[in-house]
C-alpha cells in the first residue's frame, strides 16, 4: 500500500524535468513553446494533487516507502496537512504559470524565468509532502536557492541585488536553525521519519531545544519582526514571482510549525514567545501597511501582518486554524498581486468620492458592542461547546475588524442602506468563522493535536492579545477624529518608515550600500 503514496512525487519530478529541459535551450527562440510546456506540467501537477487527495480520502493517512538508504532519500507523508498544501501549491503554481505565459511573453530571458519558476515550484512541493527530515531540510534549502534566482531576474538592478543579498542572509540563518533542529530530533529519537518521530515526542531537553530552533527557522522564513525588511524590498522581480513568494513560499514557516505541532507543544515557553512576537508583528505590519502609497509595498506589509497573525495562531496551539489561514491568505494574496495593475487602473478611473460619514466615539462604542453581540448570538446558535478558549478568543479578535466596518455604517450621517449592509456583513463574517473553524477541525482531526486547556501563562497572553488588538481596533475606528492632531501626523511619518526597525537591522547586518555588488 505504501507504494501508492508515492503518487504525489510525480508532480515535482515532472516540474524538475521541465526545468532541466528549459535550461538546456540555447536561446529564447522557443520561449513561447517552453512556457506552454511549463504550464501543461503545472496543470498536470495540479491534477496529480487532486488524485493524491482522493488517495488520502480512500486509504487514510500514510507514509510511502523510502527511496533511499539509512533514512536518507525521498518519501511522501500524505495526510490532511500535506494534502491541503499540495492542492494549494498546485493551484497557485498553475495559476501563476498560466499568468506568466502572457506576462513574460517576449521578455528577454523568458526561458530562464520558466526554468527557475518550475524548479521553485518543484522544491516547494517536495517540501510540503516530505516524509522524512532530510528531504524536508534539502527541499527547504532548494526552495530558497531557486527563489533567489527569480528575485535576481533583473541582475542589473542594484536594488534587486541588494534585496536578494539581504534575503539570502536571513535565509541562511533560517536554514542553519532548521538543520540543527532536525539533527537534534534525529539523534534524540533515532529516526528521520516524520510520522514516527511525531508519534513518540516527549518534553525532554532535546525536544525543547529543537522546538526553539524550529521557531527561529519559522520566524526568519515568515518575515517576522525585526527580520521582516527583506520582504518589503524584493519588489524588483516580475509580478508572478511576487505572487509566488507572497502566496506560496512565505508560508513555509507556518507549515513548519504546523507539521511539527507535537514538537512545539512540548515547549510552552517557546509557544508563548510565538504568541508575543506574532501578535506584535501582526499589529505592527497592519499599521504600517495603511501608510504605504505603493500598491506592491502595501501588499508586502499586509503579508507581514498576516504571517504574524498565523504565528500567533500557532503559538496559541490553534494549528487547524493556522492551516486554514494559510489557504485563505494564499488565495487572496495571489489574486491581489496578479490583479494589482488592473486595480490601479480601475481606481484611477473612479470619480472623486463624495463626503465620507465619520463615526463619532459613541458610534464606535455602539459598533463594538453590536459586533460582540452578533458574535455571541451566532456562537450560541452554533454552540461554543467543544471550542477551546483560544479559538473563542481568536474569534473575538477577528470580530474587532468587523466592528471597524460596523462603525462606518453606524455613523450618524451614514445612509440606512449602508448600516443594513454592514450588519449583514458582520453576521456573515461570524457565521463563516464558525463554519470554517468546524471544517478545519474536522479535516485535521487525528492529524494535528488538540488545543490544550490554557494555563496561567496562556491566560495572561490571551488577555494581552485581546487588549492589544482591541486598542488598535478602537484607534483605527476613531482615526478620523484625531487624524489632524500633530501627534497623529508624527506617528504616521514614523509608521511609514516601519519605525526604522529595518534600518537598524541593516546596520546590525553590517550595512547595505547601494553600490555594493552581490
Amino acid at each position: 500500500m505504501s507504494f501508492y503514496f508515492l503518487l504525489p512525487l510525480l508532480g515535482p519530478l515532472l516540474l524538475l524535468a521541465t526545468a532541466a529541459y528549459a535550461a538546456r535551450q540555447p536561446s529564447d527562440a522557443d520561449a513561447g513553446r517552453i512556457a506552454q510546456l511549463a504550464e501543461a506540467a503545472s496543470f498536470t501537477t495540479l491534477l496529480l494533487a487532486v488524485a493524491s487527495a482522493t488517495l488520502l480520502y480512500v486509504f487514510g493517512n500514510g507514509t510511502s516507502v523510502l527511496i533511499g538508504l539509512f533514512g536518507i532519500g525521498l518519501s511522501v507523508r500524505l495526510d490532511a496537512v500535506s494534502a491541503t498544501m499540495l492542492l494549494l501549491v498546485g493551484l497557485i503554481g498553475w495559476v501563476v504559470m498560466r499568468y506568466s505565459r502572457t506576462y513574460m511573453d517576449g521578455e528577454p530571458r523568458q526561458t530562464f524565468f520558466v526554468t527557475w519558476m518550475s524548479a521553485t515550484l518543484a522544491a516547494v512541493l517536495l517540501l510540503v509532502i516530505a516524509g522524512n527530515l532530510v528531504q524536508l531540510a534539502l527541499a527547504w534549502l532548494a526552495t530558497s536557492l531557486a527563489l533567489n534566482k527569480l528575485l535576481l531576474f533583473y541582475p542589473e538592478r542594484t536594488t534587486a541585488r541588494r534585496a536578494a543579498r539581504k534575503k539570502a542572509s536571513v535565509a541562511r540563518g533560517s536554514e542553519g536553525a532548521l538543520f540543527l533542529a532536525f539533527l537534534l530530533l534525529a539523534v534524540g529519537y533515532g529516526t528521520t521519519d516524520i510520522a514516527t518521530l511525531l508519534s513518540v515526542v516527549t518534553p525532554d531537553g532535546f525536544t525543547i531545544t529543537a522546538a526553539a530552533l524550529l521557531a527561529i527557522a519559522a520566524i526568519l522564513a515568515s518575515a517576522q519582526f525585526p527580520t521582516h525588511g527583506w520582504l518589503t524590498e524584493v519588489m524588483e522581480a516580475p509580478t508572478p514571482v511576487s505572487a509566488l513568494l507572497h502566496a506560496g513560499v512565505i508560508n513555509a514557516g507556518g507549515f513548519l510549525l504546523i507539521r511539527f505541532a507535537d514538537v512545539m507543544l512540548a515547549a510552552p515557553g517557546v509557544m508563548a514567545l510565538l504568541v508575543m512576537l506574532g501578535g506584535f508583528t501582526a499589529l505592527f505590519g497592519g499599521l504600517v501597511m495603511l501608510t504605504q502609497p505603493a500598491v506592491k509595498t502595501s501588499l508586502a506589509w499586509s503579508t507581514i501582518a498576516q504571517m504574524g497573525f498565523m504565528v500567533l495562531q500557532c503559538g496559541l496551539a490553534l494549528f487547524p486554524l493556522a492551516l486554514l489561514h494559510i489557504v485563505a491568505h494564499s488565495l487572496y494574496k495571489a489574486h491581489a498581486f496578479l490583479s494589482a495593475g488592473e486595480a490601479v487602473r480601475n481606481v484611477a478611473q473612479i470619480r472623486r468620492p463624495g463626503p465620507v460619514a465619520v463615526p463619532s466615539a459613541r458610534n464606535v462604542l455602539h459598533a463594538f458592542g453590536a459586533a460582540i453581540l452578533i458574535y455571541g448570538l451566532i456562537g450560541v446558535l452554533f454552540g461554543f461547546d467543544g471550542k477551546s478558549v483560544q479559538a473563542i478568543t481568536l474569534g473575538v479578535i477577528l470580530i474587532f475588524g468587523v466592528a471597524y466596518l460596523l462603525a462606518q455604517g453606524f455613523a450618524d450621517a451614514a445612509p440606512a442602506a449602508l448600516t443594513r449592509r454592514t450588519v449583514i456583513y458582520a453576521g456573515a463574517n461570524s457565521v463563516s468563522y464558525f463554519l470554517l473553524q468546524k471544517a478545519a477541525k474536522a479535516l485535521t482531526e487525528g492529524t494535528l493535536p488538540a488545543t490544550p486547556a490554557p494555563g496561567p501563562l496562556e491566560w495572561a497572553l490571551i488577555l494581552l492579545a485581546l487588549f492589544s488588538f482591541g486598542v488598535v481596533a478602537v484607534a483605527q475606528a476613531t482615526f478620523p477624529l484625531w487624524a489632524s492632531h500633530p501627534t497623529a501626523l508624527g506617528i504616521r511619518v514614523h509608521l511609514s518608515n516601519g519605525l526604522y526597525a529595518n534600518a537598524l537591522f541593516d546596520r546590525l547586518l553590517g550595512g547595505w550600500s547601494k553600490r555594493s555588488s552581490i
